[in-house]
């Protein structure tokens, strides 16, 4: 396949690097320091299931500066979503096959005000990778798994290379037919997982071998199966509590992006996680204190880290 990543960090450095190794033509789009590291030395993965180097080259500063691809990945925070859809929009890849595999719920809805419903698979990812230093990534743990699947027929054949191809990078990957059902399940974890982690800043071990934190926990993400059920999609009630379960399975030192970013005094994705289940919160009806409490705590962060006073 050939096969346009934008945004070569963790998520999309750690596949578009499994894909490339296993000879598909990858083009990542990255910027800064990470773009010139890449360039001069390709893209180096650290993991525990095998490190790997792509070749030097392959990376461009711009999506217009990519000539097609059979697919486009969109693998960029959140805040620059709307960014890159219209870039999508005025470029070569216009029409192309794009899945996105940002976290949360909101990424489809910003890309289908600049491109083509049609063109957009759904697409959810598990993984925990994060740029260590400029032109390397690095994968925590074994997990690293990618559902997607088409909304529309036409996009069935995409679907389909694209699980060959992951088959062949040694990618663990499924093609799910509910696949807008796989993302609000990855969204409750995900939520109730950066909103814990960075709120207590520790690991998920702290937060859930506390009692009062493992409740938080539990809460946040009860909170988010409300809004998933009263926005149509079927989550089981006790969604939640599967899920808190789920977390006593994880590593103790396993933390998340949001926890990571915030140490680092980095942006944050905050209004399209906690924040952004308080905001569809208000809009169906359906309470969700804990979760606007964290976006409260949380929000001196959302732009990197505060000037003192």
């Amino acid at each position: 396949m050939r096969i346009a990543i934008v945004g070569a960090g963790g998520v999309g450095g750690y596949f578009g690097a499994r894909l490339a190794a296993a000879d598909h033509e990858v083009t990542f789009v990255a910027r800064g320091r990470h773009l010139e590291a890449v360039r001069r030395s390709g893209l180096l993965v650290r993991s525990p299931l095998g490190d790997v180097r792509t070749s030097p080259g392959a990376v461009v500063e711009s999506v217009a500066d990519v000539d097609g691809a059979d697919l486009v990945v969109v693998a960029v925070k959140l805040w620059d979503t709307e960014d890159v859809a219209r870039q999508l929009a005025a470029s070569k890849l216009a029409g192309t096959p794009v899945l996105s595999l940002q976290n949360g719920v909101h990424k489809d809805t910003v890309l289908a005000r600049h491109l083509p419903a049609a063109s957009l698979l759904g697409g959810a990812c598990f993984i925990s990778a994060f740029i260590e230093e400029p032109g390397v990534v690095r994968h925590n743990g074994t997990l690293q798994r990618m559902v997607f699947g088409a909304r529309r027929p036409e996009q069935e054949p995409v679907a389909r290379q694209l699980l060959q191809a992951c088959a062949e990078a040694g990618i663990d990957a499924d093609v799910s037919e509910d696949v807008d059902r796989v993302i609000w399940e990855k969204y409750v974890f995900l939520v109730g997982h950066s909103a814990t982690t960075t709120a207590v800043r520790r690991p998920i071990g702290v937060v859930r071998s506390d009692a009062r934190t493992r409740t938080l926990l539990r809460d946040v993400m009860a909170e988010v199966v409300a809004v998933a059920r009263a926005s149509g999609i079927a989550l089981p009630e006790d969604f939640a509590d599967r899920q808190l379960a789920f977390c006593d399975t994880l590593p103790a030192d396993m933390t998340s992006s949001m926890h990571n970013d915030l140490e680092h005094g980095h942006r944050l994705e905050l209004p399209w996680l906690s924040g952004g289940v308080a905001d569809l919160a208000d809009g169906l009806g359906v309470p969700a204190p804990r979760n606007r409490t964290v976006a409260d705590i949380l929000s001196p962060y959302v732009d990197g880290a505060p000037a003192s006073a």
